[in-house]
């Protein structure tokens, strides 16, 4: 019955592919075309470079609303998760100052970071870190300004004595946000800090 009522929810309201926004077919968050110009990377603490359609998914799951795009995103990461097995013993979601949860009305990094616990079978800390500071986005500051901006935003919270920490975010450019977050998480008593992040910018570097 579940799965009758299940599929005809579907036809009312299709999925959406998280690139293109047009309707895609089964449970995979990019429609096909999306899927083969998704880019993925080899650093492990990745799962794509950042552009084209996972840029346009990003945005789309950020900024403009789309929650529900939380559980394929992270189903992605939790595919490339294996890495972290027994690794880790918690997952800790890089928090957004709650103004900016509230006006936004979910933390995008939790919706990511439920879905790699589950799969790695380790708890999922939600409020292992406080951001104290609601900092400008770092996407709107040029890179030498990000570690400044973002330096002191973090403090430990609730780590209930977590020693080996796996920190998940959407983004990472700089890393200055992840730097940033694992000095608190150090500060907070956890021996080991590992980040994971849906897509990594590729920064080119003046020659």
């Amino acid at each position: 019955m579940r799965d009758l009522l299940g599929g005809f929810l579907s036809l009312l309201a299709p999925a959406r592919c998280a690139g293109c926004d047009e309707a895609a077919e089964g449970p995979a968050v990019f429609c096909h075309f999306c899927a083969m110009l998704a880019e993925p990377v080899s650093d492990r603490g990745a799962v794509f470079e950042y552009g084209g359609p996972v840029a346009d998914a990003i945005q789309r799951f950020k900024y403009d609303g789309r929650s529900e795009f939380g559980a394929g995103l992270g189903a992605v990461m939790a595919e490339e998760a294996y890495h972290w097995a027994e690794k880790v013993d918690v997952v800790v979601p890089v928090p957004l100052h709650w103004r900016r949860r509230r006006a936004r009305g979910y933390d995008q990094a939790a919706l990511l970071a439920r879905p790699v616990a589950k799969s790695l079978g380790v708890p999922v800390l939600l409020r292992g870190l406080r951001r104290v500071r609601n900092t400008p986005r770092q996407v709107d500051l040029p890179h030498a300004e990000r570690q400044k901006n973002i330096a002191g935003a973090f403090v430990p919270y609730r780590l209930g004595g977590a020693g080996r920490v796996l920190l998940v975010d959407d983004v990472r450019t700089t890393g200055a946000t992840l730097r940033a977050a694992s000095e608190a998480l150090r500060a907070g008593g956890v021996s080991e800090v590992h980040a994971f992040v849906l897509a990594a910018r590729v920064l080119v570097q003046a020659t």
